[in-house]
C-alpha cells in the first residue's frame, strides 16, 4: 500500500486535535439534537417562551429527524417535537446534550405548545448544504434567529431583530469543542446555495493513520477515545438488557451469539437500538453520529476482551478505528444518501485486523473488502432499521478482516474498488457525494409523501 507522497505531515498532535474535535458527547440521535439545540439557542436569545415558531431544515435533517424518538421527550418524534422541547426546556449551553436537564414540566408544556394549530411552522429549505436548521422564534414584538450550517453545532447566524448578538450565543463547550458565532453572524444572513465539497482531509491517509496509531503519542486524545468506550459500551449494554427499539441486538445474541462476529454485530446493534428510540444515555459521536462512534468502538472492544488486549492497545485500535471512519466519510459530507456506518464500519473493520497482527496491506484489504461489498447502503432516515445497517455493516467488516487475513480480496476493476485503498475510498465517496444526490431527493419525496410509489 504505497502512501501519498504529495500529502502534507501531519503531526500527533494534529491527529489528537482532530479526534478531540469528533469525540463529543451527545444525547440522542445528533440531527433533532442538533434542531433542539437550535431552538434552545433562539429561545436564549429571545429572552422569553416563543409565542410561534418557524423551523426550516435541509432535506436530509427531516430526513433523519422524522422517526426517531427525541431523548426525554417521553416519546415524542419529529422536528416540530424537537424544537419546541428544545425551546422549552432545553439548555444552549450544553450544545448536544441539550435535552439533559428536561423535567416532566416541561415535556407537559411542550404538548402544550404543540397542540396548539400553528404554533411550530416546519418547512423544507432548498439550495443548502445537507446539514442545515434554521429558527426563527418571536414572541413580545421581537424576532430571535439562529441558523446552523454544515456541522451539529456551527452556528452561522445568531441574530434578535435583525442584529447579530454573538456575545448572547453561548460559547459552549463540550469536550473540547467550542461553537462557533464569533461576531461573524451578521455576514452569514443567507446560507450558501451549494455545500462545501468534500474531497477528503489533507495529509489524512490510512498510511499516516498507521503510524500514528503505531508509534505516535496519543496520550492528548486519550481522555476522549476512555469516554468513548466507557459511554457507548454503557448504551449498547442498556440496549442489550431491555426492549429498545426493534432489539436487533437482542435478536442477535439470542439467536447465535456465541461466536465473536456476532457479538461484535450485537453489541453494536444494540448501542443504536437504544439509542434510536430515544434512550436517555449520552453517546460519543463520530462524523457527527453516534450510530458511527457506536459502530467504531463496541466490535473493536468485543475483539480486544477476545484477543486479550491491554488498555493502551484498546485505545490505539479504537483512535485506529475512529480515523479511518473520519478519513472515508470525509469524502462524502456530512449528511447524504450514503450510510456512514459503512465508514465507521470500515474503521472497525481496519482496527480488528490490526489488533490480529496483520499486515499494513491486509489492513487496507479489510477496507477494501468492506466498501466492495456494502458500499452504497442508502439511508433512509435515523429509526430503528439503523441497527440492523450496523450489524450488516460490521458483518461486512469482520468477512472483510477474515478474507484479509487468509490474503483473499476484491480486485482492481472489480465495480468501485480501484488500485489502491485511497483510490477506492475516493472513489467511494464520490458516488456517496455526487453519485447518490438525486437518490436522496427521491427518499425524502417517498418519506414525505411527494412521491406516488404506487403509481410508480
Amino acid at each position: 500500500m504505497a502512501e501519498n507522497a504529495a500529502s502534507p505531515t501531519v503531526t500527533d498532535q494534529e491527529l489528537c486535535d482532530l479526534l478531540e474535535h469528533e469525540l463529543i458527547c451527545a444525547l440522542g440521535c445528533t440531527e433533532p439534537i442538533a434542531v433542539a439545540y437550535a431552538a434552545a439557542l433562539a429561545r436564549r436569545v429571545l429572552g422569553c417562551e416563543p409565542e410561534h415558531m418557524e423551523v426550516g431544515c435541509s432535506g436530509n435533517i427531516i430526513k433523519n429527524v422524522k422517526s426517531v424518538t427525541v431523548p426525554n421527550s417521553q416519546g415524542m418524534r419529529g422536528v416540530e417535537s424537537a424544537a419546541v422541547l428544545g425551546a422549552i426546556g432545553g439548555d444552549a449551553a450544553g450544545a448536544l446534550e441539550v435535552l439533559e436537564g428536561v423535567t416532566d414540566a416541561d415535556v407537559a408544556r411542550a404538548r402544550e405548545l404543540l397542540a396548539v394549530d400553528g404554533y411550530c411552522a416546519v418547512s423544507l429549505v432548498e439550495a443548502v448544504p445537507n446539514l442545515y436548521i434554521e429558527v426563527r422564534a418571536e414572541a413580545l414584538g421581537h424576532v430571535a434567529e439562529v441558523a446552523i450550517s454544515e456541522h451539529h453545532t456551527n452556528v452561522v447566524r445568531c441574530t434578535r431583530d435583525g442584529v447579530a448578538v454573538a456575545s448572547m450565543c453561548p460559547a459552549a463547550r463540550t469536550g473540547s469543542v467550542q461553537d462557533t458565532c464569533s461576531g461573524t453572524c451578521a455576514l452569514a444572513q443567507v446560507p450558501p446555495t451549494e455545500p462545501q465539497q468534500a474531497a477528503g482531509r489533507p495529509g489524512l491517509s490510512l498510511e499516516t493513520i498507521l503510524d500514528f496509531v503505531e508509534h505516535g503519542d496519543i496520550s492528548a486524545a486519550a481522555p476522549s477515545l476512555e469516554r468513548q468506550v466507557e459511554l457507548n459500551r454503557a448504551i449498547s449494554d442498556e440496549g442489550l438488557a431491555n426492549p429498545w427499539g426493534a432489539e436487533v441486538g437482542r435478536t442477535l445474541l439470542a439467536t447465535r451469539g456465541g461466536d465473536i462476529a456476532c457479538r461484535a454485530r450485537a453489541r453494536a446493534a444494540a448501542g443504536s437500538d437504544a439509542r434510536m428510540s430515544g434512550c436517555a444515555l449520552p453517546v460519543v459521536i463520530v462524523c457527527g453520529s453516534g450510530n458511527q462512534g457506536i459502530t467504531c468502538a463496541l466490535p473493536v472492544i468485543t475483539y480486544a476482551e477476545a484477543l486479550g488486549a491491554d488498555r493502551e492497545r484498546l485505545l490505539r485500535a479504537v483512535a485506529l478505528a475512529d480515523l479511518v471512519a473520519i478519513h472515508t466519510k470525509s469524502y462524502i459530507g456530512a449528511l447524504s444518501a450514503f450510510c456512514g456506518v459503512v465508514c465507521a464500519a470500515c474503521g472497525a473493520g481496519a482496527a480488528i485486523t490490526w489488533m490480529s497482527g496483520g499486515s499494513r496491506e491486509q489492513i487496507g484489504a479489510t477496507v477494501v473488502n468492506t466498501l466492495g461489498n456494502v458500499g452504497g447502503i442508502v439511508c433512509d432516515g435515523a429509526k430503528a432499521s439503523c441497527a440492523a445497517k450496523i450489524s450488516a455493516a460490521v458483518d461486512a467488516a469482520i468477512l472483510g478482516h477474515d478474507m484479509a487475513m487468509a490474503g483473499r480480496g476484491f480486485r482492481a476493476g472489480e465495480g468501485l474498488v480501484q488500485e489502491t485503498v485511497e483510490d477506492t475510498i475516493a472513489s467511494m465517496g464520490y458516488v456517496g457525494r455526487v453519485g447518490m444526490k438525486d437518490t436522496d431527493v427521491e427518499i425524502l419525496n417517498i418519506m414525505i409523501g411527494k412521491t406516488d410509489v404506487e403509481a410508480c
